[in-house]
């Protein structure tokens, strides 16, 4: 695939179209995202990151193409996941950093948006680099904590624990794990609430007293499913990760 970063009025920029190639998304879907984002914002400088400028012949139709600049595509990207999106952002990443060393872009005379953008990119890359390197050094989520068909939830918790602390306390645990839930069913495409509540109604039919089906949890119905298991504790890793509290113990 050529020409991931091009060059468009002396800055480094690629297309919505080539995202979608490069990432294996309907154009659309990534307009739309573009479109979401853009509609939410309160802070300018995100109009200064994505901006159309023609339009383009996708499956027959005529449709808008958005430019984005390198902070455009990090806002953009942090969306996307999975194995093959981390090869292709680090594509990315080199491509504009390839692009970017040939104009030599003075960052102190970026604007103070542009700065802070520019330095959650950076973030972004290390972040990046240390995934891969992480998943070089294992196969599988149960080989770095050491999880197991009856260790999993203890594991999961300690990992869940050391990010609550290291976002000022017990008091975000339960913030840190709302969004690992939700994150779990965005990509196991499973609403833990319906299943909670079908299974406390099988319970019911079952004679199970109704203390035992209040106490219930999310984690009981992960436990029902080896799939929403390695997805579950797949995330749990890279929140670790993402919030710095991974080391060489994993």
């Amino acid at each position: 695939m050529n020409n991931l970063v091009i060059m468009k009025n002396q800055q480094a920029v690629t297309t919505s179209l080539q995202i979608a190639e490069a990432f294996g998304k309907q154009h659309k879907d990534v307009l739309e995202a573009i479109r979401d984002k853009m509609s939410t914002a309160e802070n300018s400088a995100l109009f200064k990151m994505f901006y159309e400028d023609t339009y383009v012949a996708v499956n027959g139709k005529r449709n808008r193409m958005y430019y984005m600049n390198r902070d455009g595509f990090t806002f953009l990207a942090m969306g996307f996941t999975g194995k093959k999106a981390d090869e292709f952002k680090l594509k990315y990443i080199e491509a504009f950093n390839q692009m970017e060393a040939q104009i030599k872009i003075d960052t102190k005379n970026l604007s103070p948006e542009l700065q802070m953008f520019k330095g959650l990119f950076d973030s972004l890359a290390k972040q990046e680099l240390a995934t891969n390197k992480i998943e070089a050094k294992v196969d599988n989520i149960s080989e770095i904590v050491a999880l197991n068909i009856t260790d999993w939830r203890k594991d999961s918790r300690a990992l869940i624990n050391k990010i609550a602390q290291a976002q000022g306390g017990y008091g975000a645990y339960k913030e840190i794990q709302n969004a690992i839930y939700t994150e779990l069913e965005r990509r196991g495409k499973v609403n833990l609430k319906t299943r909670q509540t079908n299974k406390r109604r099988r319970m019911a039919d079952e004679g199970v007293c109704k203390s035992t089906r209040d106490k219930l949890s999310k984690l009981d119905v992960i436990n029902d499913d080896n799939k929403l298991i390695e997805i579950y504790t797949a995330i749990v890793k890279e929140f670790a990760i993402k919030y710095g509290v991974w080391n060489e113990e994993h």
